[in-house]
């Protein structure tokens, strides 16, 4: 369930929400880091604080999900492979619109109460950890109240990331407490409404079926004979992804 088997190319065409939030969220963080443009405008009026919120500033609730540290790879790389490992299925069992929603309504939700709890404080928070959170929510309901929608290995690793993170956003500083415990509430309290006459997750579904049941000749077959870069292309960026994602993963964890 959260083993990607797909090609590049297949991800992309299978789970376009999942995609164009990720991609969103790197363009936004290199715009931040490399243009003066990006610190400026962006990450000034776009990240999460408070004072600015409670004088009616309220689009920050939404925006600061897509905007990361501009100091740092880890955070955005960490949230960004966390949406490839927890996101497809979701987005496949639910659709795009109703995915689109619970990542949104639970990164706002998290946010929200980020305000609601402190809402003079002079603290600046963006991220969006508080929408992975709600995404893992949604499936903490699936493991208790919809079994049958999640297998038990990855009820397993969902628990077990859920209370490391749990944990750690205690633990280690400059965390946004709020948004994970609230985004995972959020997450939660939706299951209910969107896990409605949801399809468990089949992999196969919407993949093209090549039929190889005819053999067909082929006259250009000796002009095929060149070097199969194209074959290694998928896995090589297959690859670097797993690679940033891990390198994401260890900079959350130390």
């Amino acid at each position: 369930m959260f083993v990607r088997t797909e090609s590049f190319k297949q991800f992309i065409r299978l789970y376009p929400i999942v995609t164009s939030l990720i991609a969103i969220q790197l363009a936004i963080w290199v715009l931040i880091l490399l243009f003066p443009f990006g610190e400026d405008i962006i990450y000034q009026w776009g990240v999460g604080f408070n004072p600015l919120i409670h004088e009616g500033q309220y689009w920050r609730l939404v925006t600061a999900i897509f905007i990361h540290d501009p100091n740092g790879i880890m955070h955005v790389l960490f949230n960004c492979f966390s949406l490839v490992l927890f996101g497809p299925a979701l987005e496949q069992m639910l659709g795009k619109f109703k995915f689109l929603f619970v990542f949104l309504f639970t990164g706002i939700f998290g946010n929200f109460f980020t305000y609601i709890m402190e809402p003079t404080q002079f603290t600046i928070h963006f991220g969006a950890s508080g929408a992975i959170y709600g995404i893992l929510g949604l499936y903490l309901y699936m493991i208790f109240f919809r079994k049958h929608l999640i297998d038990p290995s990855s009820s397993q690793i969902i628990v077990v990331i859920l209370v490391i993170g749990v944990l750690m956003s205690f633990f280690r500083p400059n965390i946004n407490i709020a948004a994970h415990i609230f985004g995972l509430i959020g997450g939660f309290a939706l299951g209910p409404i969107i896990v409605k006459n949801v399809q468990a997750f089949n992999p196969w579904r919407k993949r093209r079926v090549r039929d190889d049941s005819s053999v067909s000749f082929d006259p250009n077959r000796w002009n095929k004979r060149r070097i199969p870069w194209k074959k290694y292309l998928t896995p090589l960026l297959w690859g670097l992804i797993v690679l940033l994602g891990l390198l994401g993963l260890i900079g959350g964890i130390l």
